[in-house]
């Protein structure tokens, strides 16, 4: 029998992201949206691993934002993982120094590590006894995507869908089009018991989703 998923939350950087880690008892854990920015944002994410005695397979993003990407260099020097995206966004990834620079007024380092496998609609990341569905949702940006556990009715949803709202989509890569009909054929479509993991702010259901929010109601 599948053992439950352990998933711890951090919030991250100025803007409040949530990036979680998640794990099973083989010990085997993914990283999804890594916005670790200060220091002391990646030593808690370190101790977390440490502390649990996990061995991280996977790091995932949802989209390629900075605030979702920010520790992607140090997931990378400390467990020689790269960034695993759906291909429509690597170009976001590949220019994190340069949303930095546009986007926030920041400066972060231009030795980013390489992007690693590019995810497309369909494909699944095994960790443990477990495996995360890739279910592309562009809208907020053009390689938006969620992560789906059907055996734990879970998803994380990255900046698609929020508690009671959705992600923007007034960005250069946005689109309003795109995110309605993610929203209508992907969103709307998961079993309503499926717990929200969401980008930023807290969890929700898509049964609430249904019912509350007004962009799909």
């Amino acid at each position: 029998m599948t053992k439950a998923m352990n998933i711890k939350r951090f919030m991250c950087n100025p803007l409040q992201e949530n990036c979680y880690v998640v794990s099973d008892d083989s010990k085997e854990c993914v990283i999804i949206d890594c916005g670790a920015y200060y220091d002391e944002e990646c030593a808690a994410l370190d101790t977390y691993i440490s502390e649990q005695q996990l061995r991280p397979v996977h790091l995932l993003a949802t989209h390629g934002h900075l605030d979702h990407n920010f520790g992607n260099a140090h997931v990378f020097r400390q467990y020689g993982l790269k960034v695993e995206i759906c291909a429509a966004d690597q170009s976001l990834v590949e220019q994190l120094p340069e949303q930095a620079a546009t986007l926030f007024g920041m400066q972060i380092s231009n030795e980013q590590p390489p992007v690693g496998r590019l995810l497309s609609d369909g494909d699944e990341i095994t960790f443990g006894q477990h495996r995360l569905k890739v279910l592309q949702t562009p809208g907020h940006s053009h390689g938006s995507c969620l992560f789906y556990c059907e055996e734990e009715h879970t998803a994380f949803t990255g900046d698609t869908l929020f508690r009671m709202s959705i992600g923007r989509t007034d960005f250069a890569e946005g689109s309003w089009t795109a995110m309605a009909h993610s929203l209508q054929t992907v969103i709307a479509t998961l079993p309503k018991e499926t717990i929200v993991l969401a980008g930023h702010g807290p969890q929700s259901t898509i049964a609430d989703e249904l019912m509350y929010n007004p962009y799909l109601r």
